[in-house]
């Protein structure tokens, strides 16, 4: 099973960067997990209006980062909410029906371009609120963790 992260940009903070190396260690006893880091636009010499110039350049990167057979999921606002155990059984589900190559998709700053969101086979909300996307990785890759943790019947606190 292989799962991937492509997000715009780099983390700059050690804090989460420690964080995501710690949940890659552990996502390999359950699977091929790797995060894809796609250059982010600057938005150096834009206007506030020019943000669909910036979305559709990082959506460009996305894109050709995707490959195909991939089964594309996208975070967003108003994508389905799952809880722990929902997102555990989407996953499985996934596998089951041959699925083994998921990849995840969140956006930079800006958000994701609609080009990257119609190529979506499935579009989740964690929240209804907005969350920094580098938090949002750390985020991604915990609920994963857990996830595999409930597939197996493994303990995972509460």
């Amino acid at each position: 099973m292989n799962i991937s992260v492509i997000c715009v940009g780099k983390i700059k903070e050690s804090f989460y960067r420690e964080a995501l190396a710690e949940y890659s260690k552990r996502l390999s006893a359950y699977c091929n997990f790797r995060i894809i880091e796609v250059e982010d636009e600057s938005d150096q010499g834009f206007s506030s209006g020019d943000a669909s110039v910036i979305l559709s350049k990082e959506a460009d990167r996305i894109l050709k980062a995707i490959k195909p057979g991939m089964y594309v999921i996208t975070l967003e606002i108003k994508g389905k909410k799952k809880d722990s155990e929902g997102f555990s059984a989407m996953l499985s589900d996934l596998f089951v029906s041959g699925k083994s190559d998921i990849v995840f998709v969140i956006g930079g700053s800006n958000g994701l371009d609609r080009s990257v969101s119609e190529r979506a086979d499935m579009h989740l909300s964690f929240s209804d609120m907005t969350f920094p996307h580098q938090l949002m990785r750390v985020i991604l890759s915990e609920q994963i963790y857990r996830a595999f943790r409930i597939m197996r019947g493994e303990p995972y606190h509460k």
